[in-house]
């Protein structure tokens, strides 16, 4: 199965969708640059600002490419790359990839895929992340005007202060308290797992990678270090990796 993913057919069909989708990056960066100037705005300063915006980029790389790294073992390398490039999340598709294998019962290895577990597992992994682009089709345009509204008549944004307290939106707290029952679920299974068999490595790691993030987070806020937002999941999962390799020779 693992052969068949790595074709050169899948190479094909994914390369020339991440080629088309490369494209179009160069095409907006070039008709956002030539808009800049007409607008009359520095072109020295809007160089270096390309220039920042590549260097700054390479970091947060690092954690796509161990996404498609640990991926590429179980779906072969294509599928993971165009995943990972074109719209997809790290955190995202790996936990997906992990739940549609479980629902065809098999876990997220090469050894148990099947031609029906792929097909499951990419068509989870695509359709679950698509409603982002169908929804701002249809109401981006509506609410850039309401936006827009808002700000004409001076009223506050979703973080504006109100009485001394921020006013958080609706999507911010949607989106916090989404993730948190997401890990607590993952944090209860590693549980079972101890209570099941012993196993307490998930456990550990996790509670190393936790903590990687948390030094991250601290540094980023107590020294005012900006750069290493785009650091800190790939610094975290590399940590988080070195620690289960350590851990399971333990």
């Amino acid at each position: 199965m693992l052969t068949q993913l790595n074709s050169s057919a899948m190479y094909l069909i994914c390369g020339s969708i991440i080629a088309f989708v490369a494209v179009m990056c160069v095409v907006f960066m070039i008709r956002a640059y030539r808009a800049g100037v007409a607008l009359g705005m520095d072109t020295t300063k809007m160089k270096r600002t390309i220039t920042a915006s590549a260097t700054f980029a390479v970091l947060p790389s690092v954690g796509i490419l161990l996404g498609v790294i640990a991926l590429s073992g179980s779906l072969g390398t294509p599928i993971p790359w165009l995943r990972l490039s074109v719209i997809g999340a790290l955190h995202y598709e790996t936990q997906v990839a992990e739940a549609a294998a479980e629902q065809t019962g098999i876990t997220l290895s090469a050894s148990q895929m099947t031609p029906t577990a792929v097909v499951t597992i990419v068509l989870l992994m695509s359709v679950c992340i698509m409603w982002g682009m169908v929804l701002s089709v249809f109401f981006t345009k509506k609410y850039s005007r309401k936006l827009k509204g808002k700000a004409s008549q001076g009223e506050a944004e979703d973080t504006a202060e109100a009485g001394g307290k921020g006013i958080v939106g609706f999507g911010d707290v949607a989106m916090t308290a989404m993730f948190i029952g997401l890990v607590s679920a993952y944090i209860g299974s590693y549980f079972g797992q101890i209570k099941a068999s012993g196993n307490w490595l998930s456990l550990a790691v996790a509670a190393v990678g936790a903590l990687a993030m948390a030094v991250f987070i601290l540094i980023r806020e107590k020294k005012d270090q900006e750069w290493i937002d785009g650091f800190s999941i790939a610094g975290s999962m590399i940590i988080a990796m070195a620690a289960a390799v350590f851990l399971a020779k333990l």
